[in-house]
């Protein structure tokens, strides 16, 4: 354990940091996920519905830096990509 009051804060602000990503994170594949489960079911209305909201979610996270521009472009784009080869 560190015994430098600054250090100690910087243990504390990392803890808090990384605690914010792993929630953004976490959304995010919650979100993905549903879109995923409307592809396996067939539901082309439902997994567009969800693919805009995980669109927007990814983007989100995206702004607040939990993942790089050209990550959240590659998630987007295999989502949709999967979307639009729905029947």
């Amino acid at each position: 354990m560190a015994n430098i009051k600054s250090a100690k804060k910087r243990i504390l602000v990392a803890e808090t940091k990384a605690a914010r990503n792993k929630a953004i994170r976490s959304k995010v594949k919650t979100f993905v996920k549903k879109v995923e489960t409307a592809i396996t079911a067939g539901d082309k209305a439902a997994a567009q519905v969800a693919l805009v909201a995980a669109i927007s979610e990814i983007d989100k996270a995206t702004t607040k830096g939990v993942f790089h521009k050209n990550t959240a472009s590659r998630k987007v784009s295999r989502l949709s990509k999967a979307v639009n080869a729905m029947a």
